[in-house]
């Protein structure tokens, strides 16, 4: 899976620049979240602006940084849906659990909130 890592400040943005979030990949995702917390970083921003498919791999690899973050006092957010995506999140319910924020910028604005 193609990852890019950003820091602002104590925020981790996270670049997911694949069109396809599933039980091949996501795994990777799920590896990266946890090397994150491993090293303190407990807040984090989800990209998935490129991502126009997810299946459950992909749902419960970011349920399972959810979980992560909020244990360590963090907290994971989401950004840039794709109207796919959007729906499966609230098919799922998952969008009643996740913040997600139309653009990246306001995600990480709201950690500032």
């Amino acid at each position: 899976m193609k990852l890019t890592t950003e820091e602002h400040g104590d925020i981790v943005k996270i670049i997911v620049d694949e069109e396809r979030m599933d039980a091949h990949n996501s795994g990777a995702l799920k590896e990266e979240m946890l090397r994150l917390f491993d090293n303190d970083k407990c807040n984090l921003v989800i990209d998935l602006s490129a991502v126009r498919f997810v299946d459950s791999s992909g749902l419960g690899a970011l349920v399972s940084g959810f979980k992560n973050a909020s244990s360590r006092d963090g907290s994971l957010k989401l950004c840039c849906l794709q109207p796919q995506v959007r729906s499966m999140f609230e098919l799922t319910r998952l969008h009643r659990v996740f913040e997600i924020y139309s653009s990246a910028d306001e995600a990480l604005e709201s950690f500032t909130q």
